[in-house]
Order: C-alpha cells, then sequence, then structure tokens
C-alpha cells in the first residue's frame, strides 16, 4: 500500500439513502444536464420548461387539447394544457414522487417522450416554487412545494374551468444562480414544437405558435440557402419526411425527430433515413451512384413514432430502438418500406424534380472523382492521424458513445503552445479535449480543393472531431474556438468558422461551433479578485474594489494561468457565443465578403459597424 494513502472507514453508517426527491436535488446534472444561467439554450432552466410542457405535448399527440397557454416574467414560468388533466387521485404522487407516473401504461400514453416518471418530479424538486393544479369532469384540485417538499395542499372543489393542468414553478436560485428566461431561446424551442405537432396552438407572453406545414415549415427555417427543387414532404402513419437539395451547400445535414422529441445525435431512425434515402433514389435512375453524391447538398428531417422508444442518455437525445414497437416491425424495415414506396412514387409523378436532382447528382459526382486522388491522400492522412494524433489531448468520454456524460464533451481548438498548455492543465480530463494549430489554418476559400484536403493540419482536425464522412458520428459535442482576443486571433476565428461552413456546414447548423469568451482584465485587490469580459466590467470592478485594486490587462490566452483558467472553461461559468446562420444569411456571400479580396469595403463595413471598447483589442 502507498504510504500517502489515508484510510477511512466503511460502515454501515456510510450507506445513504435519500428520500423522495433529495437526490435529484444532490446530483441535479443526472437529470438535466448543465446548470447554467440561462444564456446558453441547454442551460437547465429551458429543460424544466421542456420536461413540462413535454407532458402537455404528449396531451395533444393522444388528440386531446390543441392550446398551450405558456407565460414567463420575472423568472415565474406557467403551463396551462388544456388535455384530460392528471387524474385529482394521484395528483400529489404525479408530480413528487419518483417511478410514479401514467405513462408507464401504453394504453393511456401510447408514444409519448418520457417514459421514466422523471420529468415533472424534477421540476419540482429544483424549484423553490412549484404549483400545479388539475382540472378533470367540473372538479379541480391543488397542490404546492417547495423545493420538492410538499407545502399546501386542497381538497377536491368544484370548478367550470376546460379540463387540463396547470403549473407553475420559479427555478429554485440557489441552483441556478442568477437565471434569466431569454425570448429567443424560448421562441425556438416552440417553433420547434409546433412544426413537429401541426395544429397545435402554443400561446407564450402574447405571442402564438403555429405551424400548418409541419416539417416543411422546420426545413425552410433550416436552410441556408435556396433549394434546388420544391421540398419534398411525405407523410405516413407514425412517419413523416420532407428533404430537398440546396443550391450553395456541400455534406448533408439531417434532422431527426421521436415522438416530437428532437434526437440530436440521431440514432438507428436518422441512419435509417439516409441509407433508405440515398439507396432508393440510386434505384430510381439504375444508375450505381455514390450514397455520398446522392445526398451530397441534401438538407432533410425525419420525424417518427415509436411505442415505448429506447433512448441511449437520460436527456434522450439519441434513439436506441430497434423495433417500432412490440409487435411492430424493425425501425430500418419500417422507414426502409415507406422511403423506397412513397419517393419513387413521387420521382415518377415529377419529372422537373427529377431531372434537376440528377443534374445535382451528377455534379457532385464530377466533383468528387475531380478531387478523388487528393481526397483519397486526405483520408490516408485522416486515417495516419487518428493512430497518433499529436496535436490532440483526448479526453475520456466522446459524444458519439453512449455515455451519460456524452452532452458535456467538448474540444477547444487552441492558438499555438502556450494557450493550448494552460487548458490542458486545467480541463477536465473526462469531457474537455484540445487541440492545438500551429499558426493560421488553410484559407478555404481562397485556397483549391486540392491543397485543402492535402493540409496536414486540416487532415489532423477532422481525424480529431471524426467527421471525414459527415458529422454522424461527431466526437464532441461543442466544437470551441478559443483564440486570443486579438486580430490574429480574431482572422484564425474567421478561417476556421470558413473551414466549417464550406466542408461541414452541419457542424454549424446542428450548433455544435461556439467560440469561448476569456477575461480581457483581471481586477483584484488584498480581499477579492474579479475577472472582466469588456471595458465597461473592468470599470465596475474597479469601482468595487476602489482605486488602488490592481488591474491586469491579459493579452493573450497563454498569459492566464492554469490555475485561474480552471474557471473560465468550468461548464457551470463558462462564457460560449455559438456560432449560427439563417437562411436570409447566404453562406457563399457572407464567406466572400469576410474572406474575399475586397479589403476595403470588408474594411469600411467594420469601421462602420465596430463598437469601440478602449484597450480591448491591442
Amino acid at each position: 500500500m502507498e504510504p500517502d494513502l489515508i484510510q477511512t472507514e466503511y460502515t454501515d453508517d456510510n450507506i445513504i439513502t435519500l428520500e423522495g426527491l433529495e437526490h435529484v436535488r444532490l446530483r441535479p446534472g443526472m437529470y438535466i444536464g448543465k446548470l447554467g444561467d440561462g444564456s446558453h439554450t441547454d442551460d437547465g432552466i429551458y429543460v424544466l420548461l421542456k420536461e413540462v410542457l413535454d407532458n402537455s405535448i404528449d396531451e395533444f399527440r393522444m388528440g386531446c387539447g390543441k392550446n398551450i397557454d405558456i407565460v414567463i416574467e420575472d423568472g415565474t414560468v406557467s403551463v396551462r394544457d388544456y388535455g384530460r388533466g392528471i387524474p385529482l387521485g394521484k395528483m400529489i404522487d404525479a408530480v413528487s414522487i419518483m417511478n410514479t407516473g401514467g405513462k408507464y401504461d401504453s394504453k393511456a400514453f401510447k408514444k409519448s417522450v418520457g417514459l421514466n416518471g422523471v420529468g415533472a418530479k424534477a421540476v419540482n424538486a429544483l424549484s423553490s416554487m412549484f404549483k400545479v393544479k388539475s382540472y378533470r369532469d367540473g372538479q379541480m384540485r391543488t397542490a404546492t412545494f417547495s423545493c420538492g417538499e410538499l407545502a399546501a395542499e386542497t381538497p377536491l372543489e368544484l370548478s367550470s374551468e376546460k379540463n387540463g393542468t396547470y403549473i407553475e414553478f420559479i427555478p429554485d436560485a440557489t441552483i441556478f444562480t442568477n437565471f434569466k428566461f431569454r425570448d429567443e431561446y424560448v421562441e425556438n424551442m416552440l417553433r420547434n414544437y409546433s412544426y413537429l405537432n401541426t395544429g397545435l396552438s402554443i400561446n407564450y407572453n402574447g405571442n402564438r405558435f403555429l405551424s400548418k406545414n409541419g416539417l416543411s415549415d422546420l426545413l425552410n427555417e433550416k436552410l441556408t440557402s435556396e433549394s434546388l427543387y420544391p421540398i419534398i414532404h411525405l407523410k405516413g402513419e407514425d412517419i413523416e419526411i420532407v428533404f430537398t437539395h440546396a443550391s450553395d451547400q456541400n455534406g448533408e445535414d439531417f434532422y431527426s425527430y421521436v415522438n416530437g422529441q428532437y434526437t440530436s445525435q440521431g440514432g438507428t431512425h436518422q441512419s435509417a433515413f439516409r441509407e433508405a434515402l440515398a439507396r432508393t433514389i440510386k434505384e430510381f435512375y439504375n444508375k450505381n451512384f455514390e450514397p455520398s453524391d446522392v445526398r451530397n447538398g441534401v438538407v432533410a428531417a425525419i420525424a417518427i413514432n415509436v411505442e415505448e422508444p429506447v433512448f441511449e442518455s437520460q436527456t434522450k437525445i439519441k434513439l436506441g430502438s430497434k423495433d417500432m414497437g412490440k409487435e411492430g416491425p424493425s425501425v430500418s424495415r419500417f422507414i426502409g418500406d415507406f422511403v423506397k414506396k412513397e419517393v419513387d412514387n413521387y420521382l415518377h409523378k415529377n419529372s422537373d424534380v427529377v431531372e434537376i436532382l440528377l443534374r445535382k447528382i451528377l455534379e457532385s459526382e464530377k466533383e468528387r472523382k475531380a478531387i478523388s486522388d487528393i481526397q483519397k491522400k486526405g483520408r490516408e492522412l485522416t486515417k495516419k492521424a487518428s493512430l497518433h494524433n499529436r496535436k490532440l489531448r483526448d479526453c475520456r468520454v466522446h459524444y458519439n458513445s453512449s455515455h451519460k456524460m456524452a452532452e458535456e464533451t467538448m474540444i477547444f481548438i487552441t492558438e499555438g503552445d502556450s494557450a493550448s498548455g494552460s487548458i490542458t492543465k486545467s480541463r477536465n480530463v473526462d469531457t474537455q479535449a484540445v487541440f492545438s494549430l500551429k499558426g493560421k489554418p488553410i484559407n478555404s476559400f481562397k485556397e483549391d480543393k486540392r491543397r485543402v484536403y492535402g493540409n496536414e493540419e486540416f487532415a489532423l482536425l477532422r481525424s480529431a472531431l471524426n467527421i471525414e464522412d459527415g458529422i454522424e458520428n461527431l466526437r464532441y459535442n461543442k466544437v470551441i474556438i478559443a483564440t486570443d482576443a486579438d486580430n490574429d486571433g480574431m482572422h484564425i476565428r474567421l478561417l476556421l468558422t470558413t473551414m466549417f461552413l464550406i466542408y461541414f456546414p452541419d457542424i454549424v447548423s446542428h450548433e455544435h461551433l461556439y467560440v469561448l469568451q476569456t477575461p480581457l482584465f483581471r481586477v483584484r485587490n488584498k480581499k477579492e479578485t474579479l475577472y472582466c469580459y469588456s471595458e465597461e466590467e473592468q470599470r465596475k470592478a474597479t469601482q468595487k474594489l476602489g482605486t488602488s485594486a490592481e488591474i491586469t490587462r491579459f493579452k493573450g490566452l497563454g498569459e492566464i494561468s492554469h490555475e485561474e483558467f480552471r474557471d473560465f472553461i468550468n461548464v457551470e461559468s463558462m462564457r460560449l457565443d455559438p456560432i449560427s446562420i439563417k437562411k436570409e444569411d447566404s453562406i457563399k456571400e457572407l464567406i466572400r465578403f469576410y474572406m474575399g479580396d475586397n479589403s476595403q469595403t470588408r474594411q469600411n463595413f467594420i469601421i462602420r459597424n465596430l463598437r469601440v471598447e478602449e484597450d480591448v483589442v491591442s
């Protein structure tokens, strides 16, 4: 035994049983992922809202209630649906006792998302105030909780209200520090709910979200360039698919949903759809096209309903189900048969689309063959790099695994050894990887594809991310550009963003790409240290700590010690700016503007739009 190990007793007293919802409060990350303050779309307060909403959505999907009313004001959330209402006798148990709920009975909830009996209980446990009201057939009941503990309840009362459930909650500020709901994040969530539930009206703070065209509306939202032909929209029992090919887009972009739940990591249904679509189109033309040529430029979505779906994580981001239900066909066969029949029929009836699609496939094939040698060499480089990627300091858990921490995985792309050294020493080795750039990346816009694919550093990065054949096996949920906040650092951000937009646009469209914010100043006195991300924050910190406080300006990430860096890349306190693009932003025009030869035009634009903050950029 090593002499420095300390022995501690392990007795009956060490065995602890947590009552009620205590475990949720003790380990909230197991139930809702990260906590956060609401500044990012995946912060815990939005998961709380989603868990409550999922129950209301399930009511709609069972044919009960076409309206949901949501109000968020000063941190208080209320959700009222017009479904069947929670059975009054078991209402309190349904929101407070683990492994209790109607969704274990597949007769009452055949194709719901929340089958684990956790959702509303987790919200209850993590709220300083949680109120539930259920209205059923002229009667109602109310109960109020605090941090999962029952505070008050009312006996059955008569009511003239329509059937349904009302839930109101306030996230616990001791868990979600300084939290704030952001309208744009909530509205994006509700917009997606409306696309997946045609005919459902969601009313949020006076705004209404209603989709008439379902997944077609979703795809129009996701397209970042014009489609080559009208969106193909096909529906069947328990399945809905949409797809088109974008005019200025490489790669393939798939979105998938199960029982109204966005499966960001795909799963059996998405894989089956990708394969069936390429196979059906190949067979229609009776040509031995490469699947990658058929799918190049495709933007598509699939939504299926499955009885008792099996997901590969608590947060349901990847479908693991092999079958549609206990007595149903396999997921692969069900989707394959539908795509084969419906897509083949559509193409036989729409000769104009057939011509456009064929031209697109042939163009992709021609382009692939023109650079096939260099792509082959690129793949060889990637394979060699994967054996020993000297640029990569990997983590233990990966996004393309079924590990419970898969969603927390991230990779920092850093500028030089000094910056990567600080992050490497302070990172969480389970979920945080580091990739170190040597100098500036290749300009993917100005250089031809032969040089880009033959670039060793580009090959090493593709290998690290595992995106040679698309993002389905992406190894990290967040790809984070971590460069200095100076001119060189900004240029590297542009070069990397350009590379992703041209070669792997789905990294951006699926919200995997981020920029890390790091402090520009440290202000401290003998009692307190404050880190500031702007000139304004630095002024306020100086006022708080006094004019005699020491002010340090960080000129680069390498100047920040690894002890300090630990706080800046901590999941709870890290500041990330997501890189996103919308349909009205033409990728081709954006890249041409920022990376082309129009230096004077670009300079004038920056001068007109720059926010000047003293000493922020040196």
